[in-house]
């Protein structure tokens, strides 16, 4: 998403995983980059790093830092014609005195409005709760846990099919948006920054574990299906049924009643009972199989549940 604005002033960009290099894509397109700042490649990683090879393929200089004391080193070492710096998804926090080699600091765009789920994954902790908005905020970075001032922040309803994949890509979009908006803004001094609004209401999004994606069927089938739409990607919904081990990828919610975890099935429906309501599964991969539909899998497993 680009307006066609150019902003002529060039920035240095912090960031490490996929949204951070398909945000640096987009800011390619209208903002002058200076210099790359990510996480090295992994000792025996053999996957993507996304950010390291766009910045390559595009030519850009790189700086490479694991931690927060070997980015102090680095960036102590240089000399950067940036007033300021764009971060995005960098997982790694920075100290005051490398918010300070910036003459008009760093911005983070947050993938929340804060002062609602700070932290380390709000995009899938929205979906998780429930939430039905969420939105971008673009926030000075200060040392603290996302709590620096605000430039801006937009909102964003939820739909209720999506997704982690689904919500973060229309909140890249968003962040770029607000990105090209109000940096020049405040740039040109015409934005003041102004606090978070009521700090004594924030929340908190804790980084997911393995464990997150065993499914607990004591749990309200609401909130099981929110689960599987925000743990897509990992640590993903697992389940095992008659000694049979699956990652569940699609479901929705039907009256029921019955011992959770406790399942039948009629025709092509595999309904599973839960604390509350049952859940009817749409699309599953059995363990080392791709993703199915639920017809496909009650056609070659159904004598086996």
């Amino acid at each position: 998403m680009t307006s066609g604005k150019i902003n002529p002033e060039p920035t240095v960009f912090f960031g490490s995983g996929p949204v951070a290099a398909r945000s640096l894509e987009l800011l390619l397109e209208h903002t002058p980059v200076e210099v790359v700042i990510t996480k090295p490649r992994p000792p025996h990683h053999k996957g993507d790093v996304p950010v390291l090879a766009l910045a390559e393929a595009r030519g850009l200089r790189v700086i490479t830092a694991a931690n927060k004391a070997e980015l102090n080193q680095r960036i102590a070492e240089e000399s950067f014609q940036s007033r300021y710096a764009v971060l995005i998804d960098f997982g790694i926090i920075v100290s005051q005195a490398v918010i300070d080699t910036f003459e008009l600091g760093i911005i983070n765009s947050h993938f929340s409005l804060l002062p609602h789920l700070r932290g380390a994954d709000p995009i899938t902790w929205s979906i998780a709760n429930g939430d039905e908005t969420t939105g971008v905020s673009l926030m000075c970075v200060d040392e603290g846990l996302d709590t620096g001032t605000l430039i801006t922040s937009r909102t964003l309803h939820l739909e209720p099919t999506d997704t982690t994949i689904s919500l973060t890509e229309k909140l890249i979009d968003l962040s770029d948006a607000l990105i090209q908006e109000y940096v020049p803004r405040y740039l040109a001094g015409d934005i003041t920054p102004h606090n978070q609004p009521h700090p004594d209401r924030a929340t908190y999004s804790r980084k997911l574990t393995k464990d997150d994606g065993r499914i607990d069927w004591n749990d309200s089938a609401v909130s099981i299906e929110r689960k599987i739409r925000a743990f897509i990607e990992w640590p993903q919904s697992r389940a095992r049924f008659a000694g049979l081990d699956v990652i569940i990828t699609r479901a929705h919610v039907v009256p029921g009643a019955g011992t959770p975890s406790t399942y039948h099935l009629e025709g092509n429906e595999f309904i599973v009972y839960t604390g509350d309501q049952a859940l009817s599964i749409d699309a599953l991969k059995p363990a080392g199989k791709k993703e199915m539909p639920i017809q496909a899998f009650l056609a070659g497993y159904r004598s086996k549940l």
